[in-house]
């Protein structure tokens, strides 16, 4: 077994927490730190129902992506959706660890986890931003090179969709073969330019905005935007594997009642 403080330092050696961007609140969010446990459930986020289930499984701790407390709280009640969660955890005496841009941008961490989704190879930083503690280099976004016959943006954005298992996703087709490709997990629409700079005739990404449709369009770009959950879901296994590899004697488990949570007609 082991306790939450030392599972929460544990990750912050593997995706040290002072990577954070400025805005994020990712950490040890929720719970005591010398709180014994022996199940961990990880999710990328913390709903009521995850963690209704985390509770119903015996878990002592959720670690999650997304933050269980990103904006600060003036009240926590079950008037919200926010304080139920809060709320909920605390009731069921259940801590919260919660890796967010940091996990985006260490080495091996979300955007690493779909690169390697998409068998992209000869894998590099999309935007290196600084170099850690131990000299490692982190940064949001990565690029790769597709492996075999080239696609076109339709048939690409097609293989996107089925192994992300992606309810549906939206592309604009530069009628150029998908070749070099960047990745950003989540909303890294912004860094269009970043990876045409190096190269890359195909941006995969979630929540672009009209305007980053239009400025594809306008640069030549493929962008396929694959939704949030899709592109940020397959770093759920990495972390599990991080605390099944750091903790064997502790249960880890992965959330069966988060799915996507839009649909497309």
């Amino acid at each position: 077994m082991a306790t939450v403080r030392e599972i929460y330092q544990y990750l912050d050696g593997l995706a040290p927490f002072s990577l954070q961007m400025d805005f994020d609140n990712a950490g040890f969010l929720v719970g005591r730190g010398d709180r014994t446990v022996d199940k961990v459930l990880v999710s990328l986020d913390i709903t009521e129902e995850v963690v209704a289930e985390a509770a119903q499984l015996g878990c002592q701790l959720i670690v999650s992506h997304h933050p269980v407390i990103f904006f600060p709280a003036k009240s926590v009640t079950d008037a919200t959706p926010d304080g139920r969660i809060l709320l909920s955890l605390v009731e069921h005496n259940i801590a919260a660890v919660c890796a967010h841009t940091n996990l985006d941008a260490v080495c091996g961490g979300v955007n690493d986890a779909l690169a390697r989704k998409l068998g992209l190879t000869n894998i590099e930083q999309l935007k290196q931003d600084g170099v850690d503690s131990s000299g490692r280099p982190y940064g949001i976004g990565r690029v790769g090179n597709t492996a075999g016959v080239p696609m076109y943006a339709p048939a690409f954005a097609a293989f996107v969709k089925e192994t992300l298992g992606a309810n549906g996703v939206r592309f604009v087709d530069a009628r150029r073969p998908v070749r070099r490709v960047a990745v950003g997990g989540g909303a890294c629409a912004d860094m269009l330019k970043d990876a045409l700079a190096l190269g890359c005739d195909t941006f995969v990404t979630a929540d672009v905005k009209y305007n980053g449709f239009l400025d594809a369009k306008a640069l030549g770009v493929n962008l396929i935007d694959a939704g949030h959950y899709p592109t940020e879901q397959v770093v759920v296994p990495v972390l599990a594997k991080w605390l099944t590899d750091g903790f064997p004697k502790v249960e880890v488990l992965t959330t069966q009642t988060h799915k996507e949570v839009f649909s497309y007609l």
